[in-house]
């Protein structure tokens, strides 16, 4: 028996199985090829990341503003 005929019946008596090979399949593949090409592009300038104080007076405004919003 061929290889695609054993491969038919599989599909038939074994669908979900099969759609998880497919789909893990994918998931081998992708990393592989997409990664490369993401890393051969080149990036802008880094952004540099934010001073703790900003970070800090975001929070405690998204707080504040829960608390006076909370009751409405």
């Amino acid at each position: 028996m061929a290889v695609m005929e054993k491969l038919k019946i599989f599909v038939v008596k074994e669908p979900v199985v099969a759609a998880s090979c497919l789909i893990a399949g994918f998931g081998l593949f992708l990393p592989a090829v997409v990664r490369p090409i993401l890393d051969s592009w080149q990036t802008a300038e880094q952004v540099p990341p934010p001073l703790l104080n900003d970070v800090r007076d975001f929070l405690f405004f998204g707080c504040f503003m829960c608390t006076i919003f909370k009751d409405i």
